[in-house]
């Protein structure tokens, strides 16, 4: 990185950080540190929601999701629009009427406080490893380009962010956020030019697209009903309903963020909102995926993306055996890169013939090369054990350092750090809170002042910075941190939905009768995770499905207590 682009990078980070701290210190109240004094208005609520969603791992990794595998993680969101209007009719007024601070505390009012508990203590325990993730996604880069410890780095960026978090709550939380994704969304949308800039003479982007669909990547829907498959229009529609409904309507770093709102209309435009821009902007990022391929079609890639690691092992014993996959890499790259004029020329001429026979010879030089790309995974295995052999999460940065001019690298850099902070300040934020409201003062010390709960939310607030750093430690051992997420996420979050959509629509049904289902939906859930291949979107639907009607059953045994 240039002068210019320390710069940029430090300069962008440090103005929204020290703004957010500045206008927003000495918040001594439970209703200003916790609620943000529950006045902000709809747009702010809106690119606060999608800040926290959007975190650094989207823009690490979705590029590079789309690169390997395609446009068909779009498909993943398709049920949030649904969720968010459901949410919005449904679920906003409810919080709004009882005034809660956290989801969980209306559980006790509508069961027991056992239930409450319960799911209070599967969002900590998600969010909080959910959190060491997301300060692991932006330590991948600073390592890359700096040549920093690993470690070290998730230690650093943890601590500035719970610095950040402790200091100005949450409305500083939900302010800065609003001016973190102006930067995202300015810097992606630059990103996106410069890369179409970089085409050859003569290879527009339709000619990418074009490419990118002889290559399978254009993959946006897929109709065919799989439950094993990932994505695909149907595990989109169901499964991400369900994960949408349970990410934004019980989980608390979600919750937090229209709970600020000063009226349920603002919260619900504010959801709205997020529901309308997410699915485009989040296809807007898988397109630059597919550009950096289309790019990576006519100019030589890296045989490994991590190329510090590469080219470290290509100095050690195995280095012949690296550099002859090299060579070969580089025959690999002109075939290809001749089959893709080739195919250029056929699409353009309207022979369909000759263009089918481009697609085919297109696919199969692409074939060779992702061969070489697993042999030479093997062979860096073979050369150093540590080494992480999974490289997606480093394709887009690796562009972005290599071709992107100076001043446009810090402004990228600075985009993935604002997603970083956001998201990880709104989960510590939420972390914090639950803690204090649903356990500390609910279970452990009711009864004290304000002051004593805000300064105990900035204490467990530390406590899990502290955790979520530990967990960054283990990212590394993830194969793809967007996925890792998101898995991680759909693992708890069935469970806590059914128990929420058990409060609002089955009114017959007791605490101990959920509490107990909810336990069997956990267990069933984790049970697929680890012996079956269903994909994981489905364990939302299941989990929430398997609550329901657990606790349906249960009930026969375990009434409801008559209203005194």
């Amino acid at each position: 990185m240039t002068a210019l682009d320390w710069a940029v990078l430090l300069g962008t980070i440090a103005f929204i950080v020290v703004y957010g701290i500045w206008k927003y210190r000495g918040t001594s109240t439970m209703e200003g540190y916790l609620r943000g004094g529950s006045d902000l208005r709809w747009p702010t609520i809106g690119l606060s929601i999608m800040a926290t969603q959007a975190s650094a791992i989207t823009f690490l990794s979705v590029p590079g999701q789309a690169y390997e595998d395609g446009m068909r993680f779009v498909q993943f969101y398709f049920g949030l629009p649904l969720a968010m209007v459901f949410i919005s009719k449904v679920i906003v007024p409810i919080y709004y009427r009882l005034r809660v601070y956290t989801a969980y505390e209306y559980l006790e009012t509508r069961f027991d406080l056992k239930t409450r508990l319960l799911a209070a203590f599967l969002f900590l325990l998600s969010r909080g490893l959910a959190a060491g993730i997301t300060i692991y996604a932006p330590a991948i880069i600073l390592s890359a380009i700096l040549g920093w410890s690993l470690t070290w780095t998730n230690v650093g960026i943890g601590a500035a962010v719970v610095l950040y978090t402790v200091l100005g709550g949450t409305k500083a939380v939900s302010q800065t956020q609003k001016q973190q994704m102006v930067v995202i969304l300015i810097g992606m949308f630059l990103a996106a030019v410069i890369i179409v800039r970089l085409l050859p003479e003569g290879v527009s982007v339709g000619d990418a697209a074009s490419l990118a669909g002889a290559l399978g990547r254009m993959n946006v829907v897929d109709l065919h009903f799989d439950p094993q498959s990932r994505y695909n229009l149907w595990s989109g529609l169901l499964g991400g309903f369900f994960l949408s409904l349970a990410y934004f309507g019980t989980d608390q770093s979600q919750v937090q963020r229209y709970l600020t709102g000063r009226s349920t209309a603002e919260s619900r435009l504010g959801l709205l909102f997020n529901g309308m821009l997410k699915i485009p902007m989040q296809a807007a990022i898988l397109f630059i995926g597919i550009l950096v391929l289309s790019f990576h079609l006519f100019v030589r890639p890296p045989v490994f993306f991590n190329e510090p690691a590469w080219e470290r092992a290509t100095h050690g014993a195995h280095a012949a055996q690296l550099q002859a996959i090299d060579a070969r890499w580089d025959d690999a790259f002109e075939t290809r890169r001749a089959d893709a004029w080739r195919y250029l020329e056929a699409d353009r001429t309207g022979d369909a013939q000759a263009l089918a026979q481009a697609r085919q010879s297109l696919v199969d030089s692409q074939a060779v090369m992702k061969d070489l790309r697993a042999e030479a995974k093997t062979a860096l295995q073979a050369a150093d054990p540590r080494i992480e052999t999974e490289d997606t999460d480093y394709i887009f940065i690796g562009f972005v350092i290599k071709w992107l001019p100076s001043g446009l690298v810090g402004l990228l850099v600075a985009v993935i750090l604002c997603a970083a902070m956001s998201s990880t300040a709104s989960e510590l934020n939420a972390l914090g809170s639950t803690m204090v409201v649903d356990i500390y003062k609910r279970a452990l010390r009711p009864g004290q002042s304000d002051t004593h709960y805000v300064k105990a939310s900035k204490a467990f607030t530390v406590l899990w910075g502290g955790l979520a750093i530990a967990f960054a430690t283990f990212a590394s051992l993830l194969d793809n941190l967007i996925e890792a997420v998101n898995i991680l996420g759909s693992i708890f979050y069935g469970t806590v939905l059914g128990v929420f959509l058990t409060a609002f629509f089955l009114r017959r049904i007791g605490g101990t009768a959920v509490f107990l289902g909810a336990l069997v939906g956990q267990a069933v859930v984790t049970t697929l995770f680890f012996t079956s291949d269903l994909g994981y979107l489905w364990y939302n639907l299941v989990g929430c499905a398997v609550v329901m009607a657990s606790a349906t059953a249960l009930s026969l045994a375990f009434p409801a207590p008559r209203p005194s």
